[in-house]
């Protein structure tokens, strides 16, 4: 009895959040490693299911290095980076938009196996438009974002669907494009002014101490982001992705962006309807 009374004591703490959040938008970041793995993604996508059932809008952008790091090697070509971005060739982006559409199918395909209501979008379905990114050295077809159609993205959100965008974009001539996921999720998150823009990651979030949980952040300001790069606490992976929340936040049509652990199960519920948290959410 006293297990039963506990769970109905953690609804009843969810009610103000719920109040709050319904009708607003949220921008979920997912891709890496946590992606293909099946148990992970399935709570993960539970969490999606119950948030769109209390009436929040979810935008899902997902990533997929992993998927096309195998097939550029089973093709016997070569994976080239700069500064974390793939070089795409026409050989390269005609197996990143394979890869990132089987992926989406995937995902649509479990959400629909959990009853949510979704619609996948491709990224040849002129959601983000892009330009040739400039670099020191030429980077092929890899796109920076001019402009996110959130007419589009705003019709599939009125349905009640959560909306599930690939990583891609188009250029004014109609050619496709890599893009860096998460400036996709930053981008998109801006244009429709979304509540949250959320992070799914393998770590806890921003810790002081990566060997102490202990250590977690778990709330930072922009000016203490700033720190604690300077310092070397935030360092390596973990950079890009507080970057992106930074951008997200200046952008000005963000309100709160998150940087979460999906290892942990149901780690998005817990996110957002307690009051504690269980991620670093940073805030301007």
């Amino acid at each position: 009895m006293e297990s039963i009374v506990k769970k109905a004591s953690v609804l009843i703490e969810a009610i103000p959040y719920i109040h709050a959040f319904r009708r607003k938008i949220f921008v979920v970041k997912y891709g890496g490693s946590i992606l293909d793995d099946d148990k992970i993604r399935h709570h993960v996508l539970q969490d999606i299911v119950f948030l769109s059932y209390v009436g929040i809008r979810i935008i899902i952008v997902h990533g997929g290095g992993p998927h096309i790091n195998a097939r550029v090697k089973e093709q016997g070509l070569k994976s080239e980076f700069v500064n974390g971005i793939r070089v795409t060739d026409k050989a390269t982006l005609q197996i990143v938009g394979e890869e990132l559409e089987k992926l989406n199918e995937r995902i649509v395909a479990e959400i629909k196996a959990l009853k949510g209501d979704v619609s996948g979008l491709k990224g040849q379905e002129n959601i983000v438009f892009v330009e040739k990114k400039k670099a020191e050295k030429d980077l092929g077809f890899v796109g920076t974002i001019t402009s996110v159609n959130k007419e589009h993205l705003e019709s599939h959100l009125a349905q009640g669907r959560i909306t599930v965008v690939s990583p891609m974009g188009i250029t004014l001539e109609r050619q496709p494009h890599n893009v860096n996921a998460d400036e996709v999720a930053s981008a998109i998150a801006n244009s429709m002014k979304a509540e949250k823009l959320v992070l799914l990651t393998d770590v806890p979030g921003v810790m002081r101490d990566l060997k102490d949980p202990g250590t977690l952040f778990s709330t930072l300001t922009l000016h203490e982001v700033e720190e604690l790069v300077k310092s070397g606490v935030i360092a390596k992976g973990m950079i890009p992705k507080v970057l992106s929340c930074v951008q997200a936040l200046q952008g000005g049509g963000v309100r709160k962006t998150h940087i979460v652990d999906a290892r942990l199960p149901h780690a998005l519920l817990l996110e957002f309807f307690t009051d504690q948290g269980v991620g670093t959410q940073i805030i301007k």
